[in-house]
């Protein structure tokens, strides 16, 4: 209604008037304004849509509608109008893909897109002589390569592509853009080298941070960047040494270079660095040498950081005291000494300092300035050799709000910490000696770590009521004692406890459980805790770790643990639950580690209920309990997270924690003990890449699952102590990752399969006592394994074991035994026309004219060929035990051989291995001939310690293995 009239109005200025219309209303009461030229309505709660009518404004020269909710796709019509300027339309909820005319309108000087996230784009060729002057870009998802063609915008000022998704390099081009004054590419994926920019005199901004750029910053003459105010190149992979040239530029005032790889040493900087420079960082580099104190005399330094290099020497306190404007120092990670101890300076002539951190500087003392700081808000003293008490004026600075003392020698408090106003959020005593009762302090703190230290004392009853705003508290690795505090449930913001690895007893408060609709982590590890594990997690349930190793719990395993949809991590390991599988955790597709190990657990983990299954799994731990039955294909197909894609990012490969601060500290490191190669190891970081499996010590049964052959990113595999059968399976050889094998203590049988040559990371193998035979595969790394490992299995012949091959198969040849010739015959000649002669006979003329030497055949032959075959280092598998389900389950995974249920066939039945190769073997033992004796032996008999021999033959020594 402002403006229906006003016909011949040509400039609309209603900046923050609080308009709230949508489209419809606010674009029609623009239509009789016919001759406007410039619309401004930045911050007028607009909404959508732009309506197309708009076209008809020709005469728009300006067009700003940032800061609304315009929702909506950037019209074409734009284009359209010969006259535009200026066009922006910055944090206004644009989507789509912006039409590419746009760039190419010739009179448009300033287009900001910038604070779009869904608006997407690419830049096309720009157009010669274009007048655009302003391009900002940033925080919308434009993407591709920028052009050469950006050369063509001589006239640009300013361009802005802040985290974008950019790629590729930065056009050479730039240096044709002789008036731009601020560019900023931050925070895209940039690479190869830096242009120069050296034409650019009338540069004041320059930032390129956070991308791959490589190669050195010495293309570009630095010192005649004579306005060049802030330089940030951090966060790339830059290297050779810094330009001396680039600390002369006499208006510099920010300096980021952190996170790169320059190396050399810095030199002088006094005589040559600018007198106005306030920010230094030079941090996460390769520099070294002695440290340049001469970057003491920059007296206008506000921040200043030099850590995570080589730099070396001594540095005295007293150092400080010329840089009085300074506010922030980090000198943390050096090979530097810092001497805290000169007590004739005073520690009133210091700065003000806001931030200090000295991590791993060799400091043997609080610094004694610090007792004067009245600013001091950030403090990070840790993984240094302070030895003694903590000091009491440190919860008499009222700034302080984060304090880190971890990691030193520090063995009590100064006094009681009662009553004391501390107002910090962030406590770290971590690592050291402190001992007694534990001090709590203060209320307002939300991170409290006292973990690893020698307190010794109960938990104070009313513990909970200093932690009432606590996100995160660990006492794990002391000596507490007595029950967990009930009061600690009243924690309502707690995301993270650890009490882990103390000697905590009584029950696990049912409140505990409950509380897990805000908890992330549980860590109760370690302790002497007893009774059963409440059966009270709830739906909301948001807990992400579970940790109740090696404790004395019983009972079984809650219901509503399945509520906790989250879980990544269950250990219950080392306890005394008892029960079936928890096939009710099937349902949490999240799990990556299960560890329950050492408890009493029974039967199968087959889950015929649920074939769901856990799709993240990498780590299973199943040892020394009970479990039973046959590993069944379709369960242990369900474990997606063993069968990692060979060629995955490695960029996408982090460590298993939990996230809960934005600052730091602000995540939960999750940590792991697994049985590999024999030993026990403690994986304090578990990538999310490492698999093992580990079911030793139980009761499975029957064959090896086919489907293992495809976990291929396994790290270990323990099958031992179990009654395995079945020959050693070939497709162990497709574990090209496995380093650790053990399948010891088992029924298997058969030659050690030639695909296991194919394991380059193997270090520990372990097949003793099996019924393996043959001879080890030569010329191979299993020679470098110990007898140890191939022991007790009765065929087995070859290095590194003392028994000695004489006429056996060699699977390394695969070529037919020698036969020595006896009476001057070749019996080799003899045996093969015979044998192929009578073979046939014995085998056709049955199965034609006898039905039942036919059903024989169909029974038995199966049996002769598991004998023969592994004899030449092949395997073979039975027709029946194949699984045919392609017609009926198509979209089957294709791993899965053998049918579940043709598996659990009742075996009673069948005449076992042994009674056969027995009868075989008595067949043997009466030929008469001693050579023709030996050949068939070896070829059909595996059962040499058969009951089934009389002694006097199975160890003939005409053909004894």
């Amino acid at each position: 209604m402002l403006v229906q009239n006003l016909k011949r109005l040509r400039f609309l200025y209603l900046d923050g008037v609080n308009i709230s219309a949508t489209g419809n209303e606010w674009c029609k009461a623009l239509l009789p304004l016919t001759e406007l030229q410039e619309l401004s309505m930045s911050y007028c709660y607009l909404s959508g849509p732009i309506l197309s009518s708009l076209s008809s404004l020709r005469s728009l020269s300006v067009i700003r509608l940032d800061n609304n909710n315009l929702s909506a796709s950037v019209p074409q019509f734009f284009t359209e109008f010969e006259n535009l300027t200026s066009l922006r339309l910055t944090a206004t909820g644009l989507r789509g893909r912006v039409p590419e005319d746009i760039f190419q309108i010739r009179t448009l000087q300033i287009l900001d897109l910038s604070t779009n996230k869904l608006l997407e784009g690419s830049f096309p060729n720009f157009p010669l002589n274009a007048s655009l002057q302003t391009l900002t870009l940033s925080g919308t998802n434009f993407r591709g390569q920028v052009p050469e063609s950006i050369g063509n915008l001589e006239q640009l000022t300013r361009i802005e592509l802040v985290g974008c998704n950019f790629s590729g390099a930065i056009p050479k081009t730039m240096k044709n853009l002789t008036q731009l004054v601020y560019l900023d590419f931050s925070f895209n994926h940039f690479s190869g080298p830096i242009p120069p920019f050296s034409s650019s005199r009338n540069l004041t901004q320059l930032s390129l941070a956070h991308n791959q750029l490589k190669g050195t910053i010495d293309s570009t003459n630095w010192s005649g960047l004579s306005k060049l105010v802030s330089i940030d190149l951090q966060n790339n992979m830059l290297s050779g040494t810094i330009p001396p040239n680039l600390f002369c530029i006499p208006s510099l005032r920010r300096l980021f270079l952190s996170q790169n790889q320059f190396k050399g040493n810095l030199g002088d900087l006094h005589c040559r660095a600018s007198s106005l420079l306030d920010t230094f960082d030079l941090s996460s580099n390769k520099l070294q040498g002695q440290f340049p104190m001469s970057v003491f005399e920059l007296r206008g330094l506000k921040f200043l950081s030099l850590s995570s290099n080589n730099f070396s020497g001594l540095i005295p306190m007293r150092a400080l005291q010329n840089l009085k404007n300074l506010s922030s120092l980090d000198l943390s990670y050096n090979s530097l000494s810092i001497d805290a101890t000169d007590t004739n300076v005073s520690s009133l002539s210091f700065p003000n300092i806001t931030t200090l951190k000295l991590i791993s500087c060799n400091l043997t003392e609080f610094p004694d300035f610090l007792t004067y700081q009245s600013r001091l808000s950030y403090l990070d003293l840790s993984n240094n050799q302070i030895q003694g008490k903590i000091p009491n004026w440190i919860w008499k600075v009222r700034s302080l709000r984060y304090l880190n003392l971890s990691k030193n020698f520090l063995v009590k408090f100064e006094r009681s910490l009662e009553n004391i106003n501390s107002s910090l959020n962030v406590l770290d005593l971590h690592g050291n000696r402190l001992q007694g009762k534990i001090e709590i302090l203060p209320s307002s703190a939300t991170y409290l770590d006292y973990s690893n230290n020698n307190f010794n004392s109960v938990l104070p009853a009313q513990i909970g009521d200093f932690l009432q705003f606590a996100y995160f508290f660990s006492v794990s690795g002391n000596n507490f004692k007595g029950s967990i505090p009930k009061s600690i449930c009243s924690s309502l913001y707690l995301r993270v406890l650890d009490m882990s690895d103390n000697y905590l007893s009584g029950p696990i408060p049912k409140c505990l459980t409950r509380m897990s609709a805000s908890l992330g982590v549980l860590n109760l590890r370690g302790n002497n805790l007893s009774g059963i594990i409440s059966d009270t997690f709830p739906e909301s349930c948001k807990l992400q770790t579970l940790d109740l190793n090696q404790n004395r719990l019983e009972g079984k395993v809650p219901e509503s643990l399945g509520n906790c949809k989250k879980l990544e991590v269950v250990k219950i390991g080392n306890n005394q639950i008892s029960g079936s599988f928890p096939c009710h955790l099937k349902n949490i597709s999240k799990l990556r580690i299960l560890v329950l190990r050492s408890n009493k657990f029974n039967g199968s983990i087959h889950c015929h209920k649920n074939n769901i299954g856990w799709p993240m799994l990498q780590i299973v731990d199943l040892a020394s309990n009970n479990f039973s039955g046959k590993l069944h294909q379709k369960c242990l197909a369900t474990w997606k997270g063993m069968q990692v894609p060979e060629n995955e990012d490695q960029s996408k490969v982090k460590h298993l924690e939990f996230q809960f601060l934005e600052f730091y500290p602000n995540h939960y490191q999750d940590a792991i003990t697994v049985t590999i190669k024999g030993l026990e190891l403690e994986l304090v970081k578990i990538l999310t890449v490492f698999t093992t499996i580990d079911i030793s010590c139980n009761n499975f049964e029957g064959r090896i699952p086919e489907v293992i052959g495809t976990f291929k990113e396994l790290y270990g595999l323990n099958f031992s102590h179990n009654a395995f059968t079945g020959s050693m399976p070939s497709f162990l050889g497709n574990l090209q990752q496995l380093e650790s094998l053990d399948l010891s203590s088992n029924y298997l049988s058969g030659g050690i399969p030639l695909q296991l040559v194919n394991l380059n990371f193997l270090s520990f193998l372990n097949v003793s006592n099996n019924k393996l035979f043959g001879q080890i595969p030569t010329g191979t790394q299993l020679q470098t394994f110990s007898k140890a490992s191939f022991e007790n299995n009765p065929g087995l012949c070859g290095a590194p074991l003392t028994v000695k091959c004489a006429n056996v198969f060699r699977p390394t040849t695969h070529t037919v035994p020698e036969l020595q010739s006896v009476d001057g015959l070749d019996w080799l000649f003899i045996f093969l026309g015979v044998g192929f002669g009578a073979g046939a006979a014995a085998f056709a003329v049955p199965l034609l004219l006898w039905k039942t030497a036919s059903k024989w055949v169909d029974g038995n032959v199966d049996k002769i060929l598991e004998i023969i075959l592994p004899k030449v280092g092949l395997t073979y598998t039975r027709p029946s035990d194949l699984k045919v389900e392609a017609d009926e389950n198509p979209e089957e995974d294709k791993t899965e051989i053998y049918d579940d249920d043709e598996e659990d066939e009742d075996e009673e039945s069948k005449e076992t291995t042994e009674e056969f190769c027995g009868r075989y073997c008595v067949f043997c033992s009466k030929l008469d001939n001693n050579t023709m004796k030996k050949v068939i032996h070896d070829l059909c008999c595996t059962c040499y310690d058969s009951p089934y021999l009389s002694p006097s033959t199975s160890t003939s020594s005409s053909f004894s293995p």
